[in-house]
């Protein structure tokens, strides 16, 4: 019996992370679908020739995701701990749902420290208003990644999965930026350098947690 909760727990595991990897892979053919639709519907953006215009661009993007998500997650918080026991913090009266409010606040905070200046470095990048259209969907795209992670958690931890596709998102973003500033300072080895060490600390990480 002593071996056996190990092992049932070694399952439970294998289950989860197989819930959420699915999730995430179900989820990513539909984000790369309306990022594209978007692209592709949108407008190109007036006035978008001046570096100045598209960095103010993409920082306005920056505020209204940060009004819909991360303020809306600290109102959530808010409201919650005004009217129950939880209104004093040291108490440990937090509900299940504020829990769960509490981690994806959390989680929505780190999210943006990715997206934020992927977003500016993307609108750097973007030669004209045509271009900058990707801005546009990779915000709307984050957005809605970030309410189906939030609504998706309240559900059940795993079905949170989905809402990843928006961390996936800035981290091509990043990568691309970081490609594109790489050949500018080294042309493509420059490129290769910068990728190559994110790709093999990714490795080992990936190996140090198996």
């Amino acid at each position: 019996m002593a071996d056996a909760a190990p092992a049932q727990q070694a399952q439970n595991v294998a289950a989860q992370r197989r819930a959420l990897m699915t999730g995430v892979l179900v989820a990513l053919p539909l984000a790369l679908a309306a990022w594209g639709a978007l692209y592709a519907w949108l407008p190109p953006l007036a006035g978008m020739d001046s570096m100045g215009n598209r960095l103010a661009f993409a920082l306005k993007c920056c505020c209204v995701a940060v009004l819909l998500c991360l303020f809306m997650g600290i109102e959530a918080v808010a409201h919650q701990r005004l009217g129950s026991a939880a209104i004093d913090p040291l108490q440990g009266a937090e509900s299940p749902r504020l829990e769960v409010d509490l981690r994806c606040l959390q989680n929505t905070l780190e999210q943006l420290l990715l997206f934020v200046p992927g977003l500016l470095g993307l609108a750097l990048y973007c030669a004209d208003g045509r271009a900058m259209r990707a801005v546009a969907a990779t915000t709307v795209v984050w957005i809605v990644a970030r309410y189906v992670f939030w609504i998706g958690y309240h559900k059940a931890p795993r079905y949170r999965a989905p809402g990843l596709v928006g961390m996936l998102q800035s981290a091509l973003v990043l990568l691309y930026v970081c490609g594109r500033f790489g050949h500018e300072l080294a042309g493509l080895p420059g490129t290769l350098i910068l990728l190559a060490l994110c790709a093999a600390i990714e490795a080992r990480l990936v190996w140090l947690a198996r």
